[in-house]
């Protein structure tokens, strides 16, 4: 009896707050009027789309408690109101969502009364489950009807509050664009460090090398222990030249990710950090034994991994790391762990701005969370087939 009374109870505050906001909606209709009055007399246009954000809002009141109650959280699929007044009512109107929305109030006010019925319930309830549970033990019958009222105006909102898969579409038409927007600005940033690590670094090395070896020729008649002494020295820019062409490459695809996998790569990676780092994996298998990644997937883990232990490194002020790689039915999942300052700012350097780019051209996500005092956790995902 006392979880049946728990339970109805918890139903109860959710169908008072439905009815609470059943009545406010049933005052907006008065503003739903003068929108409509003033937006048919064009003059009152611009009343519009600030109407849809109120509905939009109230809705997603509903949406907020129907997902605490079931559970499961409704999704929002809304186009930005933004731009001029004529934009943002043409919008306001085409906006798949919009429609949703308005269905969805009109049938509240409808179904925004179920709380009513909830009245009768409890006092008819309490004397039949109390003697029905009380004296002869048995299953409540009466009180879990207030739960199923709850359920019921949940089942209802789910239903019509759910965006419409043109909704759905449009805004990941609009995640897409601004996605390929950020791959495009993160390609040409690649590109323009690339060749200022080949301007500054290669280029004036072997340019130095081709003087070194002029010289030593002119000079290897006359002065044949001067000209050695140039060939050792062109023999070392080689070498240098050689040391950054190996960086630049590393840079595009690193060889490690082709010679030894992730786990590989990233347990080299680990050895080599300023930190000390524990790698663990889950599901994935070492070298080139089970199935692996796609190699961008590989390539965007390892970078992230890798500008990750950096800014630890950097800035966290701790000599400890963790990384975790998991292998998921969907794709691969990547955990850096810090218990450094934390602190870290998405917007404070470029670094994190391009690991959110890297990861979002292949349609992934980047969670960071750093609280002032730690610990500093990334978390990504990145979706492929196995």
């Amino acid at each position: 009896m006392r979880a049946t009374l728990r339970q109805a109870a918890r139903a109860t505050v959710q169908l008072v707050v439905s009815a609470a906001m059943a009545f406010g909606s049933y005052i907006f209709i008065t503003v739903l009027l003068i929108t409509a009055i003033a937006t048919a007399a064009v003059v009152g246009a611009f009343m519009l789309p600030e109407t849809v954000l109120l509905i939009r809002r109230i809705a997603g009141a509903k949406r907020q408690q129907t997902g605490a109650w079931t559970g499961r959280k409704i999704p929002e699929a809304y186009q930005p109101l933004t731009g001029t007044v004529r934009d943002r009512v043409r919008t306001a109107v085409r906006d798949p969502s919009t429609l949703t929305d308005f269905r969805w109030m009109v049938a509240y006010y409808a179904y925004g009364a179920l709380p009513v019925l909830m009245l009768p319930l409890w006092p008819l309830g309490l004397v039949v489950d109390g003697v029905w549970c009380g004296l002869l033990r048995r299953r409540a019958v009466v009180l879990p009807l207030i739960s199923r009222l709850a359920d019921l105006d949940a089942h209802w909102s789910t239903v019509l509050l759910k965006p419409s898969p043109k909704a759905q579409l449009a805004v990941r038409v609009e995640e897409l664009v601004q996605t390929r927007a950020g791959a495009i600005a993160a390609h040409g940033a690649e590109l323009r460090r690339i060749e200022r690590d080949l301007h500054d670094g290669t280029q004036a090395r072997l340019v130095s090398l081709s003087m070194r070896i002029g010289l030593a020729k002119r000079a290897y008649d006359q002065d044949p222990a001067a000209a050695r002494r140039m060939l050792d020295d062109a023999q070392t820019l080689a070498e240098e030249a050689l040391t950054d062409l190996r960086h630049v490459v590393r840079a595009i695809h690193p060889p490690i990710l082709t010679d030894r996998g992730l786990v590989g790569a990233v347990r080299a990676l680990a050895a080599s950090s300023a930190l000390t780092v524990t790698v663990t994996v889950d599901g994935l298998a070492d070298g080139h034994d089970g199935p692996r990644a796609p190699a961008a997937v590989e390539a965007a883990a390892y970078f992230v991994i890798a500008e990750s232990l950096t800014n630890a490194a950097k800035y966290s002020g701790t000599d400890r790391a963790d990384v975790h790689l998991a292998r998921a039915r969907t794709g691969l999942r990547v955990r850096v762990r810090d218990e450094g300052r934390g602190g870290a700012d998405e917007a404070g350097g470029s670094g994190l701005l391009g690991m959110q780019r890297r990861v979002a051209a292949l349609d992934g996500s980047v969670t960071v969370t750093s609280p002032v005092g730690g610990p500093t956790v990334i978390e990504v995902e990145l979706p492929c087939v196995w």
